[in-house]
Formats: structure tokens, sequence, C-alpha cells
């Protein structure tokens, strides 16, 4: 710990983790109000104030939206604040500054200064019979307070659930950015478009922008946004009017795209992301940062090009394995389903893709299985560690084999176990054993894609990350005296080999006994002749005198 994280209380991370998330769920529907964020804010002297802010809602899109506008903002030098939800791994990945998700360090410490505040939230709210603070109400406290603290610039806020009574809806927007609506959440949000609509439009707020994305139910839900807007004298840009993806193109890791917006265009952008969703996505967000960025006309196309070519969005749509390839994705709906199958069609040449599919028992489990049944040569159905939620395997399968055929189905209740079966499959299938064209794709929620990224993420050895005096070494060992020459030969005679023969190991050429034989065959025939054993050896004295005489 460090002056700036004193962790008065001595607690861990995961102690700190097990108290917020122990807390109520917002999902709870007697919670559904903003009485305990307005008095944390105040108890706090309302720090919301101190910042510019990007407000983000719609079914989905929101976490890819929020961290490109995030990243446009923070290439122009501004400071940022991003919230996110749900997270994949850990729950700091939730609060991030300048690109860098808060260290375990840093959540324990925002954690220390506002639980007291919660604390005194919690307490009236008993008073008056009603439910205490529920973990994303305090997590969004913990970001508001953190963002006034560091303190940043602009503050890019993804909606966790709909809008109109969602926690981070005591922020008042200055771009508000409507992503698609269609079906989800119909337990909270109302069983059609329209009603989840109205709820989402609850982020306009008096004078903002509001960027409104393409809308799958146009016609629909645009009445109501514009009504909305309306209402609140806010601007509206509107992707395919105000606003437009002029051309985009595939690429290598993503996709290059000519953006329209209020203020200019931005042409040949690259996108780190696959997808046309994506492009709308960076399209919405780019319009959003003309709007908070203190700058009049368009921005800077070079640095527009460095921060959406350098987004990196975890779980959506994310490869993060080769040969074989294994895709992630945490969409979970029917609209998510769409975009992920439109995605890999158009950058992927699969011939074989098995599917690892766990999803909540809420979604429309059916069709978003449908939508997917012609990308998947075979699917593996399984279970993720979100034990109170998700569907039972068996029951998944049960779904799976009306839209697939029993034949195309397995029930692998274990996550690992099933992501293993599917390698297992597609290496099977893959003759030439480099993994083109046979792939592995995860999906169904984002649990089961955070499951599923921490058991398959490569990740450097904590170890190597510490000073080189601290990291951990072998222990040195000192070499045995080395035996003398004889020693050695018994011993390597003895245990090397017990049908041991000299001649086994001879020198390239003729045996050491045939030699010998050839040389006593020479002496005596030099014998018999006088003559020198060798042409070039010369006879020995005596024979030499005795020729000279003659």
């Amino acid at each position: 710990m460090s002056f700036e994280h004193p962790n008065r209380n001595n607690e861990s991370m995961i102690d700190v983790e097990r108290d917020i998330m122990s807390r109520p769920s917002e999902r709870n529907t007697t919670n559904l109000d903003l009485q305990r964020m307005k008095m944390i804010l105040d108890i706090m002297g309302h720090p919301e104030q101190s910042f510019r802010v990007i407000h983000i809602t719609g079914t989905n899109g929101k976490g890819s939206t929020a961290r490109m506008a995030e990243a446009i903002c923070r290439a122009y030098g501004m400071r940022t604040g991003l919230y996110t939800s749900p997270h994949l791994e850990h729950v700091n990945e939730r609060i991030a500054i300048d690109g860098q998700q808060l260290s375990d360090d840093d959540f324990v410490d925002t954690w220390d200064q506002v639980k007291d505040l919660v604390a005194i939230v919690d307490m009236k709210m008993d008073e008056l019979g009603k439910p205490k603070m529920s973990f994303f109400e305090v997590l969004t406290a913990m970001a508001i307070w953190k963002f006034a603290d560091a303190p940043v610039d602009v503050a890019i806020v993804e909606v966790g659930m709909g809008g109109r009574w969602d926690a981070t809806n005591v922020l008042d927007a200055d771009a508000a950015i409507i992503g698609p609506v269609d079906m989800d959440h119909m337990a909270w949000l109302g069983d059609t478009v329209e009603e989840i609509a109205t709820e989402k439009v609850g982020i306009i707020k008096p004078n903002c922008t509001a960027i409104i994305g393409r809308q799958p139910h146009e016609d629909e839900v645009m009445p109501i946004i514009e009504a909305a807007a309306k209402e609140n004298h806010a601007s509206l840009v509107r992707d395919g009017v105000e606003s437009e993806v002029v051309t985009r193109v595939p690429a290598v890791g993503g996709q290059v795209a000519t953006l329209r917006t209020p203020n200019g265009t931005y042409t040949e952008v690259p996108i780190a992301k696959f997808g046309e969703h994506q492009a709308h996505n960076a399209l919405a967000a780019l319009c959003a940062a003309e709007v908070v960025i203190p700058v009049n006309g368009a921005l800077d196309g070079d640095l527009v090009a460095e921060a959406l070519s350098s987004v990196r969005i975890p779980g959506r749509i994310e490869q993060i394995r080769t040969s074989p390839t294994i895709i992630l994705d945490g969409g979970h709906n029917v609209n998510a389903a769409e975009s992920l199958r439109a995605a890999i069609e158009e950058n992927y040449d699969f011939q074989q893709l098995v599917g690892v599919v766990a999803m909540m028992g809420d979604k429309q489990v059916e069709e978003y299985l449908g939508v997917l049944e012609p990308l998947l040569s075979h699917v593996i159905v399984t279970e993720n560690s979100w034990r109170d939620r998700v569907m039972p395997a068996e029951d998944l399968k049960k779904i799976a084999d009306r839209v697939f055929g029993p034949e195309r189905v397995t029930c692998i209740p274990e996550l690992p176990d099933a992501i293993q079966e599917a390698v297992n499959m597609v290496d099977a299938d893959d003759e030439l054993g480099v993994g083109y064209g046979h792939g592995v794709l995860v999906c169904g929620s984002f649990t089961t894609a955070g499951d599923a990224r921490l058991m398959l993420e490569e990740k450097i050895n904590p170890d190597l990350k510490k000073p080189k005096a601290e990291r951990v070494f072998q222990e040195a060992v000192d070499p045995e005296p080395r035996k003398k020459q004889d020693e050695a030969d018994v011993d390597f005679e003895s245990d090397a080999n017990p049908d041991f023969n000299i001649n086994d190991f001879g020198s390239v050429g003729p045996d050491d006994s045939v030699l010998a034989d050839a040389d006593a065959d020479e002496m005596d025939e030099a014998a018999d002749t006088n003559e020198p054993a060798d042409a070039n050896e010369p006879a020995d004295a005596e024979t030499s005198s005795e020729n000279e005489t003659k």
C-alpha cells in the first residue's frame, strides 16, 4: 500500500468484491428509482457536476461505442473516465481512468472512501422500509467519486439496463447515445419495443445532443425518440440522416470506413473491430466526441484514425486463439446474434465452426440459436459460472435439439470440458493441422465469454513484471567433481552397456587387429628382400654401409 492507497482496514480485493457483490441486485423491481443515487450524490457534494458526460444506452453496442468514444477523447489529450458493465473477469474492469482500469489497491481505496457514505444511505433506506443500495448503485457511486477525484475532463458512461431508472441516469449527458433498441430484459423494461424505447429515451436530458443509431424497429421506435428529443430541446444526430457510414470495406484485423458527421467527413478510418455494426458504433462514438471535445469544426482525422485503430473490446467477437481459431462473444439476444453471424460470415471462411453455448434462462434462447444455426456445424451446450441464472445444460439441450437436430448437439455441463471437446472436434477434422477453416465459437452470455477468457487468455508470468532483483530464481546447484579418466572408463564399460566391446566404438577404418597383422606381414617381406619395410624409411646403418662398399 502507498500514501495514495492507505487501505486503512487492511482489506483484500476479494473481501471488497464480495462485500459489494453481495448487495441486492439492480434487477430487483422494488428499487427501480433514483432515490438512493440522488441521496448519495447529495452527501458527496455532487461530484458529477465536475466533468462532461457521454451517456450510452441501447440493446447492443453500448460497451463498444463507449470504448471508441473514450479512445477518441483521450487521443485529443482529454483526461477520461470510463464506466462499463458487466465485467468479464474482475470487477475493477468496470472503472477506468485514462484507459487503464483501476488497480486492486485503487479500487479498495475508493471503496474505503465511499463506504461510510453508502452506510448513511442504507440506514436512511432502512428507516423508510426500502431496499439499501444495490451493488450496481454502489459501483456507479464509486465511479463518479473516482472520476471527480482524478479529476477527469469527460466521463463516458454505459447504462446498466434501460435508462430512465438506471443508476447512471443521475448524470446529465452532454451527448446521449441511443444504440439499436430491440427485445431484451423484457421482465424489467416491457414486452414491446415501444415500451423498451420509452425506458431508454430517459437518458435524453435538456439541451443535450441525442445521437441515434440505426434502429431495427424504426417505425415503432423513432417517433418515441424524436418526441423525447423535442420535449428536451435536444439536438438530434441520426445515423443515416445527419450522420452516415459512407463506405466500409473489411480489412485485416477489422475494417476501413469513411464516416460523415455533422462537422465533416473522415475518410478511410481504420476500425480495429469486425462487422458492419462496429462501423456504426464508431460513427456514434465520433459524433459524441465532437460534442465534448472543445474544438470547432471537424476533429483531426489522424487522431481519430489513431484512436479507432487501437481500440480493443474484450468479449465482443474477440479472437483469442489461433490454430484452431477460438472466438469469444458475449452477445445474448437476437440482435447480437445477427451482428455476430454477419461479422463472421464477412470476415472468416469456416468450413467447420463448433459452437460452445451457455445462456441465461431469461433470454430468447430458441430465437438466438436459430440465428446461429446456419453458421454452426455442431453445438455443445454447457453452463457458465453464474449458477443462479444460467440455464441448465440439459434444458438448453432440449431447445438446441429442436433447432439443430439431436445429431448436431452435444451436452457437456462443465465449460472447460465443453471447450476442450470442441477443440478436439475441429482438430480431428483438420487434415492439414494448421487450423485454417476450422474454429470454435464460445458465446451466449458475457459470463460465458468471461469464463472462457479467463481460461484461454495468454497471460504473462507475474514474476516477470517484478524488478530483476525481486524475481524468483532457481537455486544454484554446484556440479559434482569430475571422475578420473580410468574411473570414467570403468563406469562406462560396466554401466552403459553390459555387453560392452571396445570394437563397438572403434574409429572409422579397419579394425586394429587387421592393422597389426598387416604390419607383421610387411616386416617379414622386408626381411626376405633386405629392403626397408617402407619405401619412405631408410635402411639401418649396417646395411647401408655394405651397399656402399660393394
